[in-house]
């Protein structure tokens, strides 16, 4: 009883890292459906990661079977629930890899096969390019005739824009002068603040005056001395 005991954890031990392999060759494998140009037909690298993952299954498909004939074998009492539940697990997992690995593969094959059209559907658009010259002619002109259009456009909406700008500088400047009128206003309704105003503008005239003389004063005793 002690060896089937052993048994079934090793057995287990293997089938657990056999799907910790499977993970990370999914991580390989899936890159080839995400690829932005895929190639025409599949690398070598491909169809090995594709025979691994296929091999990693069948090795665990062995291991279940095994497990399960181990736990057959046992008798009810040494028989557990716990076995049980992880040799469901180990089902489980495994049917969840068979569909992604036929997932990946279907994705793999859907992103070739568009691959495939585009280059084919190129190559005629170029032989027949090569074949009439008059058309590849039209076909650059039209080709210059919408980058031109695009050009356009995008000035347009330069000019739109400045034109948005420049007519909201307008509006504030507007509102700018209203308000300064309304302070002028308000302010002439103020008994004495005229003549507060002109005195304050006549101090700042002497100030300026009297600053003024004292540098040309400055100034041409520089120049004396010098």
């Amino acid at each position: 009883m002690a060896s089937a005991g052993g048994g079934w954890a090793q057995l287990r031990q293997q089938a657990r890292s056999l799907e910790t392999q499977t993970e990370a060759l999914f991580h390989t494998y899936s890159q080839y459906a995400s690829m932005s140009a895929i190639p025409p037909t599949p690398t070598d690298e491909e169809q090995r990661a594709e025979a691994s993952l296929h091999a990693l299954l069948s090795q665990r498909d062995t291991l279940i079977s095994q497990l399960t004939r181990l736990l057959d074998s046992e008798s009810a009492l040494t028989s557990s629930a716990l076995k049980q539940s992880n040799l469901a697990r180990h089902r489980e997992i495994l049917l969840d890899h068979r569909r992604e690995l036929s997932r990946l593969k279907g994705a793999i094959a859907d992103a070739r096969n568009r691959a495939n059209l585009l280059s084919t559907v190129r190559s005629d658009i170029n032989a027949y390019r090569s074949s009439n010259p008059e058309a590849a002619e039209a076909d650059y002109m039209l080709d210059e005739r919408r980058r031109i259009d695009n050009s356009h456009n995008m000035a347009d909406s330069v000019l739109s824009q400045a034109y948005a700008v420049n007519e909201s500088f307008g509006l504030q400047r507007e509102t700018l002068a209203s308000i300064n009128r309304r302070i002028v206003g308000a302010a002439s309704q103020v008994p004495g603040i005229n003549s507060l105003i002109g005195r304050i503008g006549a101090k700042k005239r002497r100030d300026g005056i009297i600053l003024g003389s004292f540098i040309a004063f400055c100034f041409l005793m520089l120049l004396y001395f010098w």
